[in-house]
C-alpha cells in the first residue's frame, strides 16, 4: 500500500464498542501501542471490522499535536502515545517531528516552528502525541 500519510499503525482490532451511529475501535500493534479510532457503523459492516482481525490505522503528521511537560494535565482525546524525539527537521514555516514511542514505532507530526521552540522540542527529549479518536482512518486487508 502506496499513501501520503506518515503514519501507519498495523495491528489486530483488540475492542470494538458498537453503536447505532457510530463505534469505537481498539487496534493494538504487535509492539503494544493501542490507537483508537471512531467510525460509522456503517464502516463496521463494510470493512467487516471485528475482534482480532488484521486493520491499520492511518493518522496524518498534521493531526498530530504535540505536548511537553503535560503531567499537570488530563486532555479529552483518546489517543496519548509518549516518545522521544528522534529527529527535527525544520522547515521556513514548519518543523518535521520524528517520535520513537515505547515499542519503537516511529510516529511522524508537524509542527509550526513556533509550536516547537515553545515546547523546547530537541533531540532525546520527551514528548507525547496526541490525536483524537476521529482523526484515525482505519483499513482492512482486502
Amino acid at each position: 500500500m502506496a499513501i501520503s500519510a506518515r503514519n501507519i499503525f498495523r495491528g489486530k482490532v483488540t475492542a470494538l464498542n458498537e453503536g447505532p451511529i457510530n463505534a469505537e475501535v481498539e487496534l493494538t500493534t504487535p509492539s503494544g501501542d493501542r490507537i483508537v479510532a471512531m467510525v460509522t457503523d456503517t464502516s463496521i459492516k463494510s470493512l467487516g471490522i471485528a475482534l482480532g482481525k488484521d486493520a491499520v490505522g492511518i493518522v496524518k503528521a498534521p493531526w498530530i499535536v504535540l505536548l511537553t511537560g503535560a503531567q499537570d494535565y488530563r486532555f479529552s482525546a483518546r489517543n496519548q502515545l509518549h516518545g522521544t524525539a528522534a529527529k527535527l527537521a525544520r522547515g521556513a514555516v514548519n518543523t518535521q517531528v520524528t517520535l520513537t514511542l515505547a515499542g519503537g514505532t516511529s510516529l511522524g507530526a508537524v509542527v509550526t516552528n513556533d509550536a516547537a521552540d515553545e515546547l523546547g522540542l530537541v533531540v532525546g527529549g520527551a514528548a507525547t502525541a496526541m490525536f483524537k479518536a476521529s482523526h484515525v482512518l482505519l483499513g482492512v486487508p482486502a
